[in-house]
């Protein structure tokens, strides 16, 4: 049998297995022509990711176009408009981009993606509060009172993980947590610290803010802080980039200490 006989047997085979195969939808397209390339792609939609060629002479490209996504979906995803069908062509997929309904929570979605950032630990405020307010105004429950039962309890459940992201992400020390947990590192915040210096100075302003008599020397404690504070930010800050885990839940623990000492000068002013 010529070689161009066997390519072609083998193409047909193949292309019978595509549209057979339970990985994926319908609504795959074949194309077989000759070339004298040979690729390998990997996978993106809309391009040939198979292409090779014959060592006998004959050269063929065999690719088909990606017109849909794997029907087999990341458990806990949402991949699809619940009401329109529409795919979800990327994320944070919250709200339809085709029919605007509001989607159920998809558990894959980390609170940085919520937003479009980055999993860094330096993230600008203000920003953060800015797309915020924009997911709010398309998610408020308020918002879509006149939507179905279905929907307004989506936008109840999504609202409130957007307001959750939010929150922990516009503080730096629940930011702090939340990133390790993204890796699986879990931070006892109630665990006590051992070290006797460290426990002593925190004694001793502790003991300052009892005695403070005036709203000026509470300040003065209060910048104290903040700089202990600035200082444990960068040490987590390069221990998590560098995946030192057990320095970043030290510095953590260290972060929480200097907060309650905060929250105690706030009380008192």
């Amino acid at each position: 049998m010529s070689n161009r006989k066997l390519w072609t047997s083998a193409l047909c085979i193949l292309h019978r297995r595509l549209y057979s195969s339970p990985r994926f939808s319908a609504g795959f397209h074949l194309n077989l022509e000759s070339t004298s390339v040979f690729s390998c792609s990997p996978y993106h939609a809309g391009k040939s990711i198979v292409s090779g060629s014959c060592k006998g002479g004959f050269m063929a490209n065999f690719k088909f176009s990606v017109r849909g996504f794997c029907s087999e979906p990341v458990v806990g995803s949402v991949d699809k408009c619940w009401n329109c069908g529409t795919l979800a062509m990327s994320k944070p997929f919250l709200a339809c981009e085709s029919c605007k309904s509001v989607q159920p929570v998809d558990p894959s979605i980390d609170y940085f993606q919520i937003f479009g950032l980055e999993k860094e630990y330096d993230v600008k405020v203000d920003n953060l509060e800015s797309k915020y307010k924009d997911w709010q105004k398309k998610l408020h429950p308020d918002l879509v009172h006149s939507k179905s039962e279905k929907e307004r309890e989506y936008a109840a459940e999504q609202s409130a993980r957007v307001i959750d992201a939010y929150y922990t992400l516009s503080k730096p020390l629940s930011r702090a947590t939340y990133m390790l947990k993204l890796e699986g590192v879990h931070v006892d915040e109630e665990k006590t610290i051992s070290e006797p210096d460290f426990l002593a100075e925190i004694m001793e302003v502790r003991e300052a803010v009892e005695e403070a008599e005036d709203s000026q020397a509470l300040n003065q404690i209060q910048h104290q802080m903040q700089g202990k504070l600035e200082s444990w930010f960068k040490s987590f800050a390069n221990a998590f980039k560098n995946q030192e885990y057990e320095a970043a839940v030290t510095s953590i623990q260290r972060m929480t200490y200097y907060e309650r000492v905060k929250e105690e000068i706030l009380k008192k002013m």
